[in-house]
């Protein structure tokens, strides 16, 4: 059943194909629609507008782990199954922003990894963040 109410941002996850990305903190998806410019000389100085290309982008941020606190594998992908997956082979992979609430709406398409970066502070725990670019439709379904 759907989530009722103001959604808890706990609930969605950036997901590579099924599997969601481990130890994120945030996360976000952005659509645009670019409508291109057809003003002309009719239209007294007044900008119009008619629709043009549409993108899409997904975003992740979270913690860097390679193991789990007790030395056993991570749940999910982890910064470096992130970078030998898709920036080191240039592959593409099915991202999505998802609810885990069945029910719940996610949107998802094809994309390609545009950006990986960690972050080391001292005397704080290493974090990541990771872009992802669509090509091609965002698609929007129920979970």
């Amino acid at each position: 059943m759907a989530t009722s109410g103001i959604i808890n941002g706990t609930k969605f996850g950036i997901y590579d194909g099924g599997t969601l990305i481990a130890y994120a903190t945030s996360g976000s998806v952005s659509i645009n629609h670019s409508p291109r410019e057809t003003s002309n000389k009719e239209s007294l100085g007044w900008k119009e507008v008619m629709e043009g290309q549409r993108d899409w982008e997904c975003s992740v941020e979270g913690m860097v782990a390679f193991l789990t606190p007790a030395a056993g594998a991570v749940s999910g992908k982890t910064v470096d199954e992130l970078f030998t997956a898709y920036i080191a082979t240039r592959a593409s992979l099915t991202v999505s922003f998802e609810s885990s609430e069945s029910g719940d709406y996610k949107w998802s398409g094809t994309s390609y990894m545009a950006s990986i970066s960690m972050d080391a502070p001292n005397e704080e725990s290493t974090t990541y963040s990771a872009s992802f670019t669509g090509t091609g439709a965002l698609t929007q379904a129920t979970v």
